[in-house]
């Protein structure tokens, strides 16, 4: 911990181009097989998952979140989700790690200017990858030339570590809020593998710190105005998914644990069971909400998706923890075991809850059907 990490090379060779959501579905299904067989292990010796990254990258399912526009797939937000939740289920880290990468893409499509867009699309459809990351109040901005001379430290976040660009939020003076898109391996920036968090262990998270270095204005892009906007929304949206595929490999393994034993507890894996389906059919509909929202963006439309993604964030993380603790209580002591590493599930769901800023969601849903309700 605390030490600088290096920038990954890796002669990854070029990614393949996924034509349709079926295929993409079909390539999550045996990634995630893949990742699950050595899960257990990464998480107990915390061993960076930086070749099962690269295989995501390869298989091109990191690029199915680029626009039509270019020359990305036309993906549903809600299939979108359900591959999030299909590798999560493989492996929590992988899934958040691969959250934070469409919620990065999705706020370069809101806010960037054509030609950043074209040309960081581009990289995406090559198989880099993105982290999203916001720099501490601490950091600053200064008009440099055509740019800006950045120095600062980001706050800690999922992904950093296996990112190729990194796109964090920052203020510009006199007081603009705006997007860095800043390459990975710049010889400005250094990442500090910082994190010690006892659940999803190996999800990247890191600190970017910046001594000086100069960005471009052609590499910024302003902020949106709306606290409801796509991008919010979207990495509500892909929590759940991560949730929810925690919620679902917590399952398979209590139906293991429990053998023939299922047939006394039936009424409690039901209740599990509805829960979860609950949680997955919570997921569609935000998607769905946010499908529209991204094609007519006006107010009403963004402020409903940002009330269901958040619902389904909220569903989907009580039913992960949920589920982490009926294997305990339901399978007893076949569950117990240190070398069976079932704990990581409620430790992945623990730690990946405290991300949601679940008060402040509550809140804001209260105001908006208190609106809805007046109108």
């Amino acid at each position: 911990m605390g030490t600088v990490s290096q920038f990954h090379q890796s002669l990854r060779p070029p990614a393949h181009r996924i034509e349709s959501e079926e295929e993409a579905i079909s390539t999550a299904r045996d990634l995630a097989a893949a990742f699950r067989h050595q899960a257990s292990e990464r998480d107990i010796n915390r061993i960076l998952p930086f070749a099962e990254l690269d295989a995501l990258s390869v298989s091109g399912l990191t690029a199915i979140a680029v626009p039509p526009d270019h020359e990305g797939l036309d993906m549903s937000n809600a299939l979108l989700a359900e591959i999030v939740a299909i590798i999560a289920e493989g492996d929590a880290s992988i899934g958040e790690t691969l959250e934070s990468h469409f919620s990065a893409l999705e706020t370069l499509r809101n806010q960037a200017a054509e030609d950043l867009k074209a040309s960081l699309f581009a990289r995406v459809l090559l198989g880099d990858r993105f982290a999203g990351a916001a720099f501490t109040d601490g950091a600053e901005l200064t008009a440099e030339g055509p740019g800006y001379r950045l120095s600062g430290r980001t706050r800690q976040v999922p992904g950093i570590l296996f990112a190729d660009w990194i796109a964090a939020a920052a203020t510009a003076p006199p007081c603009r809020p705006v997007t860095l898109y800043l390459a990975r391996d710049d010889e400005g920036v250094q990442v500090v593998d910082d994190w010690d968090g006892f659940g999803q262990r190996t999800n990247g998270s890191a600190t970017a710190i910046v001594g000086t270095l100069h960005v471009n204005a052609d590499a910024i892009a302003p902020a949106p105005s709306s606290g409801h906007s796509t991008a919010i929304s979207l990495g509500l949206l892909l929590k759940a998914g991560v949730s929810l595929g925690i919620a679902r490999a917590a399952w398979s393994d209590l139906m293991i644990a429990i053998g023939d034993r299922s047939t006394s507890v039936l009424p409690r894996i039901g209740e599990r069971a509805i829960r979860i389906e609950m949680a997955a059919a919570a997921l569609e509909r935000a998607g769905r909400k946010l499908d529209t929202a991204q094609v007519n963006p006006v107010e009403a439309a963004m402020a409903d998706a940002h009330f269901s993604a958040s619902a389904a964030a909220i569903l989907a993380g009580e039913t992960a923890l949920a589920t982490a603790n009926a294997l305990f209580e339901l399978a007893g002591e076949t569950s117990a075991g240190i070398g069976l590493n079932l704990d990581r599930h409620w430790r992945n769901a623990r730690i990946h809850a405290l991300s949601l800023p679940r008060d402040k969601l509550v809140h804001t849903a209260g105001e908006y059907m208190s609106k809805a309700g007046g109108a």
